[in-house]
C-alpha cells in the first residue's frame, strides 16, 4: 500500500493536486516556461522531471503512462519527439526555478519554472573556432607587416564627410558642364 505524501496539498485534496500538477506540467511542456507560485513550482519540478525521464525511455508503457497524466496528445507527442531527445545525454535537472518576487494582489511568492535549454556542441565546433582564430591572427600579422592592399571600400571609409561632399559637388559640376 503506497504511503500518502505528508504536508500541504496545495490548498485541496490529493485528486485536486494530481490534476493541478498535470495541468501545470502540460503548460510547461507546451510553452517551455510558466509563472506560478513557489510552492507549486517546487511540487511541479519532480513531477515534470519524471515525465521527461519517461519520455527519454520512449517505450510504449512510458508513452501510455505519460498520456494518462497529460491528457493532451499533442503535448505528449511533443514531449516524446522534441523535448526528450534534447536531454538524451543529461541525467536529470531538466527544469530550473527562478524566484520572481511577490505577486501584487496577495503578496504570494512567485517563481518561474522553465525547461533548461540544452546546448548542442559538436566535436567539430572547437576545431572550427581554432581555425578561425588562426586565420584572423595571420591576417592581423599580414596587415601589420603591410603585405595586404587597401581596398577601395577601406579607402572610402577613411575619407571624411567633408571630402566626400566635395567629390559629390565636383561630380555634379562636371555633369552640368557636359550638359552645356
Amino acid at each position: 500500500m503506497p504511503q500518502p505524501t505528508k504536508g500541504a496539498r496545495l490548498g485541496a485534496g490529493p485528486s485536486h493536486e494530481k490534476l493541478l500538477l498535470a495541468n501545470l506540467a502540460t503548460s510547461l511542456f507546451k510553452h517551455g516556461k510558466i509563472q506560478t507560485t513557489e510552492a507549486k513550482a517546487r511540487k511541479l519540478r519532480p513531477f515534470a522531471e519524471r515525465l521527461v525521464t519517461y519520455a527519454k525511455r520512449g517505450d510504449l508503457a512510458s508513452r501510455r503512462r505519460t498520456l494518462a497524466i497529460l491528457h493532451e496528445n499533442d503535448v505528449a507527442h511533443a514531449l516524446f519527439e522534441e523535448i526528450a531527445p534534447r536531454y538524451a545525454t543529461r541525467n536529470g535537472g531538466y527544469t530550473r526555478i527562478t524566484k520572481l518576487g511577490p505577486r501584487k494582489g496577495d503578496n504570494a511568492p512567485m517563481a518561474q519554472i522553465e525547461l533548461v535549454e540544452e546546448l548542442v556542441v559538436s566535436a567539430a565546433a572547437p576545431a572550427a573556432k581554432k581555425e578561425a582564430r588562426k586565420a584572423a591572427k595571420s591576417e592581423a600579422v599580414a596587415a601589420l607587416a603591410g603585405e595586404t592592399e587597401e581596398t577601395p571600400v577601406a579607402v572610402a571609409a577613411e575619407e571624411t564627410p567633408v571630402e566626400a561632399a566635395a567629390e559629390v559637388a565636383s561630380d555634379e559640376d562636371e555633369k552640368k558642364d557636359d550638359e552645356k
